[in-house]
């Protein structure tokens, strides 16, 4: 791993960085993310059926030290319900971990369930900087009425929400461009940040970052010789993706991958998009977004 810290440091050294943003990373409750793991280890509907070797299977300490030993001055702690009941008390955990890790930006997630208004109030209050919505792990419609409220809370505070809808690694029933355009067509602007460039929707979630100024897309695991095997991003489109460089931004899935973290970088950076694109999507965009120095 120390190989793997200087390769990734040496990545953004080159660039004239002084760090990375990583926008799309996992800390949760560690018996939650036991499970995740375990359902990740058997091959289920969520992996597509194929082998996903967790390549940072470690406890917290070790995980915070890895991507911290990465340079990333900032990152997420991505956690999701999967049913009703649950996103609060995940909430209260992810108070304290901003607590006693500075920096990670304070993550919250939401359900569509009563109570969900006051409970995303109660998070934004707390200082929350970004939220979580996993509409295949929680099997809901987004443009749920339910949300409708906290919705708009959340585009009034201008907090980010990172939304995995795209259909990859398994189309879900509410998953796709649909359900999130319906959403941005009741508030126009809304920060959502769409997990893993849309994958494999690419284009469609390209033409709702182009159509709404506040909608952005993240990077996570796209263009990695993983998904390109599964989920191959069109040549035809990098021009556009170019047009969009202010709004991308660097996500990985750390710890969750199957394959070092460094694929990633080297992955974008063989898009041929130029240093100054990968300077704006590695640290520039997120930093910009969320206020760090």
């Amino acid at each position: 791993m120390r190989d793997e810290a200087r390769e990734v440091r040496g990545f953004w050294e080159g660039l004239g960085l002084p760090g990375l943003v990583d926008v799309h990373t996992h800390f949760m409750p560690e018996r939650v993310l036991r499970k995740v793991w375990d359902y990740f280890d058997g091959l289920g509907e969520l992996t597509g059926g194929i082998e996903w070797p967790i390549a940072y299977r470690a406890d917290e300490d070790e995980r915070l030290a890895l991507i911290r030993g990465f340079g990333v001055r900032a990152f997420t702690a991505m956690l999701y319900p999967h049913k009703a009941g649950m996103a609060e008390w995940l909430n209260s955990w992810a108070v304290g971990f901003a607590r006693r890790t500075p920096d990670c930006l304070h993550t919250s997630t939401l359900f569509p369930e009563p109570g969900v208004e006051d409970y995303v109030r109660e998070a934004v209050e707390a200082g929350t900087r970004v939220f979580k919505a996993h509409v295949q792990v929680g099997a809901y419609d987004p443009a749920d009425e339910l949300l409708d409220p906290a919705w708009g809370l959340l585009a009034e505070a201008g907090i980010p929400v990172v939304i995995h809808c795209g259909s990859g690694p398994s189309p879900g029933k509410h998953t796709g461009p649909g359900p999130a355009a319906a959403v941005l067509r009741r508030h126009p602007r809304l920060r959502f940040v769409f997990a893993h460039m849309g994958m494999p929707e690419y284009e469609d979630f390209l033409g709702l970052a182009e159509r709404y100024d506040e909608v952005r897309l993240d990077t996570t695991m796209a263009f990695t010789d993983f998904s390109e095997r599964l989920a191959p991003f069109p040549p035809a489109l990098l021009p556009r993706l170019a047009d969009l460089g202010d709004r991308v931004l660097l996500g990985t899935d750390f710890p969750n991958i199957p394959y070092p973290y460094v694929h990633q970088l080297r992955a974008l950076e063989r898009l041929g998009l130029g240093d100054d694109w990968l300077r704006a999507v590695c640290f520039g965009n997120g930093a910009r977004l969320f206020g760090l120095r």
